[in-house]
């Protein structure tokens, strides 16, 4: 069986940058994180075996106990560091630069007076730090859940790790169900999401299968593999070498491996390694 790797995989610069902040702390057990550094499993294995505190993103309504809290790649809002800052905590801010120009274009379009349509996932972290500092908005899963809106003043900004061919969907839907609306859109799709959307469109026509390697709630993986299938191309989201299943792979001569932007270099070479004895 042929393994082809994609050519662009795994690991962005916002979550380097971010473990490299956590690799220069001396006294990790003083340190709470304030919700999941990254999702990735291995990833928030390593960090707890190093003695990191962390609070679950569902659970950050109490200040954590230690004095200093570090705030993820994923960011939070504007409301949410005043509290902390306002409960006495020191925040060490690893917030990724491209979801703090995210979280300045929702401002933005806030202050030009627009009611403000987040394209993103409902409910995840990174969307819901955006919205928090709104007082007029709508998070937009799809096209389908776009509506004719009272305002005729739109702002459109996206997650960072939306698809680019959903953010067009959805601003086509917003033009032809609000044609008298003066829509303004900001594209805040991080790069590394396009780099890793792109080499994945170039790998799925020279493939079988794919096995995409990321963490369970890890958006921009889960988006590599709903495009798989929306190709169909089966995928396997997997997030160690340990989950493959060989049966997978009967009759299948050509395998693509590709990997969300928070997964380890270590785990995608374990990985390929299984696959190659596969």
């Amino acid at each position: 069986m042929k393994v082809i790797v994609s050519d662009v995989a795994g690991m962005c610069f916002g979550v380097r940058d971010a473990l490299a902040v956590l690799d220069g702390i001396a006294e990790p057990e003083n340190v709470t994180i304030h919700g999941e550094l990254v999702h990735n499993e291995a990833v928030l294995s390593q960090l707890a075996s190093r003695g990191f505190k962390m609070v679950g993103e569902s659970n950050r309504s109490t200040p954590p106990d230690t004095e200093t809290v570090l705030v993820t790649a994923h960011g939070i809002s504007d409301r949410e560091r005043r509290r902390l800052q306002g409960a006495g905590k020191t925040l060490v801010d690893t917030t990724c630069p491209l979801v703090e120009r995210a979280h300045q274009a929702a401002r933005k379009l806030h202050e030009e007076g627009r009611h403000v349509l987040v394209i993103g996932r409902r409910g995840h972290v990174e969307v819901r730090g955006i919205i928090e500092d709104l007082e007029s908005f709508d998070v937009v899963e799809n096209a389908s859940e776009v509506t004719t809106y009272a305002t005729k003043r739109l702002g459109i900004m996206c997650q960072t790790t939306t698809p680019v061919r959903l953010a067009e969907e959805v601003r086509a839907a917003v033009a032809r169900l609000n044609p008298a609306a003066d829509i303004h859109f900001i594209d805040t799709i991080c790069h590394p999401t396009k780099e890793h959307q792109n080499a994945l469109e170039h790998l799925l026509d020279k493939v079988e299968a794919m096995v995409v390697v990321g963490g369970k709630n890890s958006n921009n993986t889960r988006e590599l593999v709903r495009r798989c299938r929306e190709k169909s191309i089966p995928a396997y989201h997997i997030q160690a070498a340990a989950d493959l299943d060989p049966d997978w792979f009967d009759g299948i001569e050509t395998v693509g491996l590709t990997a969300g932007t928070s997964t380890l270099d270590s785990s995608i070479a374990e990985v390929h390694e299984a696959l190659l004895h596969i």
